[in-house]
């Protein structure tokens, strides 16, 4: 039995396996309608989540499985004290897999060590969002025809951004990426990423603080917000959130090829006035998570179409 806790738990085959089978489902969803029939997909969603948790159950019901869980703790018998040990033991019952997002770092793989069912992280504090990695790789694949020779902006919140260390971690294992790092000095991406991830693979990257005098250079630009729930008081957040707003003069400075991707949800860090611009490619992002997701709960069970 096999989980998802982190990108890394999965070879750069399996990830091309996956990805492959996702570009499959796209263009044939009627061939896998009915794999999953039988099977339940568990969402345990101990934080707030629009785009993952309904996008795990569309991609359950696609398949022609049925969904079943909680979209918060305070529906949940965490509420009472419970632990997620004795959650997934409970859940392990009912369910033949299991997608879970937890803002502590780490839930997930406690719940892993004790589940008798695959446990996917559907996000854990600012740690891991592995299936958001495995949405970006499948929106540059198909929309750059490669995961290698790039040079990708983050943009915004690098500190606490769990989508941004995934990608990272997932992106440093392909040929001659280069990686362009936006932020307030308040909000750069860890020192354990910088050290253990980006130096230890001799991966080429810079710290800047101004986006437009990089934007010619990127062939992507992933942009995040500035989270709210992620800062230790609110004066902080007040001060730093307006930091980085892409906007159509910004735009401007891109390559007529450049990708915006954004893990959603958007605040106000793209202006609306870039949804009509080409590149802008985050709610096709969106969609191709279900598919995704569709893919990787097929591996997890090992199901394939008649």
């Amino acid at each position: 039995m096999k989980h998802l806790i982190s990108p890394l738990d999965l070879s750069v085959s399996e990830l091309k396996e996956i990805l492959n089978l996702a570009g499959d489902i796209i263009k044939d969803p009627q061939k896998y309608a009915n794999v999953c029939h039988g099977k339940k997909l568990a969402t345990l969603f101990y934080e707030p989540s629009t785009r993952t948790r309904l996008s795990f159950e569309a991609a359950m019901l696609n398949l022609g499985g049925s969904v079943l869980g909680f979209s918060s703790a305070d529906s949940s018998s965490a509420a009472k004290g419970e632990s997620v040990a004795d959650t997934i033991r409970v859940i392990s019952n009912y369910a033949d897999i299991c997608a879970m997002r937890h803002p502590k770092e780490g839930a997930p793989l406690v719940a892993s060590i004790y589940s008798s069912i695959p446990v996917i992280n559907a996000g854990d504090g600012g740690h891991n969002h592995p299936t958001q990695t495995l949405t970006d790789l499948l929106t540059i694949q198909i929309l750059k025809g490669r995961l290698n020779n790039l040079t990708i902006g983050f943009c915004g919140d690098l500190k606490f951004g769990r989508t941004v260390h995934s990608l990272i971690n997932a992106l440093v294992r392909y040929d001659n990426i280069n990686f362009v790092l936006i932020s307030p000095d308040e909000l750069k991406i860890p020192a354990y990423l910088r050290e253990e991830v980006l130096e230890a693979n001799r991966m080429p990257y810079k710290e800047v603080k101004v986006l437009e005098n990089v934007m010619p250079q990127l062939d992507l630009l992933y942009m995040t917000r500035v989270q709210r729930e992620r800062f230790f008081n609110e004066e902080d957040y007040i001060r730093l959130k307006d930091s980085f707003i892409l906007d159509a003069k910004k735009m401007e400075y891109a390559k007529e090829d450049m990708l915006v991707l954004h893990p959603l949800p958007r605040v106000n860090e793209i202006s609306a006035e870039v949804d009509n611009d080409p590149r802008a490619v985050y709610f096709k992002q969106a969609k191709f998570g279900v598919y995704v997701r569709m893919s990787l709960i097929m591996k997890l069970l090992e199901v394939e179409p008649c």
